[in-house]
């Protein structure tokens, strides 16, 4: 893949990403939740810039956090806030904020509602999952009950995708992003080599957009998607047929 450098044009809120987990990092689970937020970001606004991938560790996690959330206007984390001795986010975004974490009513209430004899049902490791960082603003989990949280510009998600999926669903409309983004894509069937110069000029007519080539091998040899992202979508389609007729694919 090579992605052609462009003129920063309109920008989008930024975005990052904090894949939290052993299993992730000794390949036991495999992360379908960053595809997904960069997905939804797109159509959000945001534009997803950076995405780490860290193992339980207080340390480890709290630094990503300080780190990203410095840089960008939003971070995203998943995994980690489970009933378990490992599910330590809390415990470490509360330490990156200098907050203390403990359970809260309103989290407590969420949680029991979900059980059949409320809060009776509540142990110790149920509880774990009601515990937040001082000041956070919780985020719902219409799944199992035990909410995620939001702090300043952190917002710490669950690490199971459906429940990842649907804490996002109704915690994006609280954020202020940008323009959707567009794409659009043309396929070559050309080797790199040969598609470099006709894609770079194209780049340089159209410096606000983004354009990438991702190859890949067809039965009849190499080829490539050529993949054209931006903030307007006429602009987009503009350099789409550019790219079209670059390769002769449009007249």
């Amino acid at each position: 893949m090579s992605q052609v450098p462009s003129a920063p044009g309109p920008q989008n809120p930024t975005a990052a990403m904090v894949v939290i987990g052993d299993e992730i990092l000794s390949g036991r689970t495999r992360d379908i939740n960053m595809h997904h937020l960069a997905g939804r970001l797109g159509d959000a606004g945001f534009r997803l810039v950076e995405a780490r991938v860290v193992s339980d560790d207080m340390g480890a996690i709290g630094a990503a956090v300080n780190d990203l959330r410095a840089q960008v206007d939003q971070v995203f984390t998943s995994g980690g806030i489970g009933p378990t001795h490992d599910d330590i986010t809390a415990d470490a975004v509360g330490a990156a904020f200098g907050r203390p974490v403990a359970v809260r009513e309103d989290a407590l209430e969420a949680l029991a509602r979900t059980y059949k004899n409320g809060r009776a049902d509540l142990n110790e490791a149920r509880l774990r999952m009601a515990r937040v960082p001082e000041g956070a603003v919780l985020i719902e989990n219409p799944v199992s009950g035990a909410p995620g949280f939001s702090v300043e510009n952190v917002h710490v998600m669950a690490g199971v995708p459906m429940i990842f999926e649907a804490m996002l669903t109704g915690l994006l409309p609280r954020l202020a992003g940008g323009t959707p983004v567009a794409s659009e894509t043309v396929s070559v069937r050309l080797p790199e080599g040969e598609i470099a110069a006709p894609l770079a000029r194209v780049a340089e007519a159209y410096p606000d957009l983004s354009l990438g080539s991702y190859p890949f091998f067809a039965k009849t040899g190499p080829a490539a998607q050529l993949v054209v992202r931006g903030e307007d979508a006429d602009e987009v389609a503009r350099a789409a047929k550019a790219l079209r007729q670059a390769f002769g694919l449009d007249p």
